[in-house]
């Protein structure tokens, strides 16, 4: 077995900082998304889960903010159940999400406003103008987002989500929107905050080098489909363990020892087992 591949998904009780027990979600009856569903992260590790579109990619996402309601199953962060939205989860989609009547300043000082409601003004400045500096955005701090370039609104948004320091950051394919330059640039941005925060992070992608150049372990899921013997629902299909050096950096990726072989066995289970379901 290659050494990346940790495995089939464990179904029996996992624990970890945060901790998913048989999550499963149920649209049409009959035939759910996906079922039994169990995984685990480690504080400070980063994971990204790939698989085609109506996997329930964004679904597992959208529990573990509190934005939905799996149909079975449990969600635990840092030893409490997750029931609802909070400020210890902070989330980037794909839409930058931001208000278009406030400035990038006011856009993420409503936000620490809202996470330390008694700071005063000027340490809701200082704390704003910190984040801001972090994604580049310094010139850019007073103008409004219809004055920004999306790549430039995408940092808004993870400059927002960082700036509440939260327990953990849900990405959702926050940079499927962009161009291949700038979708670039901001992942190397990201992947040195993340390093020098130690932040929890899980991310849906698409894209297979996005994955490997982020991501500690990689979730390969698959789709419900049917079967000779009833309808089989989609569940994470096999885990995948990133043992590239984690100082990894965009331009080098495809120079290391063992890259080819890590993509091709993601790319080959998108091709060939993701939809059929089969086992590895």
């Amino acid at each position: 077995m290659p050494p990346w591949i940790a495995g089939q998904a464990r179904n029996d009780k996992v624990s970890g900082f945060l901790k998913i027990e048989g999550l499963a979600k149920t649209f049409v009856p009959g035939k759910p998304v996906f079922d039994n569903v169990s995984f685990t992260l480690d504080q400070g590790e980063f994971v990204c889960i790939i698989g085609h579109s109506g996997c329930g990619k964004t679904t597992i996402l959208n529990v573990l903010a509190g934005l939905d309601q799996a149909s079975a199953g449990h969600v635990f962060m840092d030893g409490r159940e997750v029931v609802g939205p909070g400020l210890e989860r902070g989330v980037v989609f794909q839409s930058h999400a931001l208000m278009p009547w406030l400035t990038v300043r006011k856009n993420i000082a409503f936000a620490v406003e809202s996470r330390w409601p008694e700071w005063t003004r000027d340490a809701v400045k200082t704390h704003v103008e910190k984040f801001v500096a972090m994604v580049g955005l310094s010139g850019a701090i007073d103008k409004k987002p219809a004055q920004l370039s999306g790549g430039m609104k995408q940092r808004v948004g993870i400059a927002r989500a960082f700036a509440i320091q939260p327990k953990m950051l849900l990405l959702d394919e926050p940079f499927g929107a962009l161009d291949a330059l700038t979708r670039g640039t901001i992942q190397d941005e990201l992947m040195s905050i993340v390093r020098e925060t130690h932040q929890t992070v899980f991310m849906i992608t698409h894209d297979v080098d996005e994955a490997i150049l982020l991501a500690d372990r990689i979730l390969l899921m698959s789709n419900g489909r049917e079967t000779p013997s009833g309808y089989a629902p989609g569940g994470i299909a096999e885990t995948v363990t990133n043992t590239l050096p984690r100082s990894r950096n965009r331009a080098g990726l495809h120079h290391l020892p063992g890259y080819y072989e890590l993509r091709n066995h993601i790319v080959d289970f998108l091709v060939s087992r993701a939809k059929a379901g089969e086992d590895h």
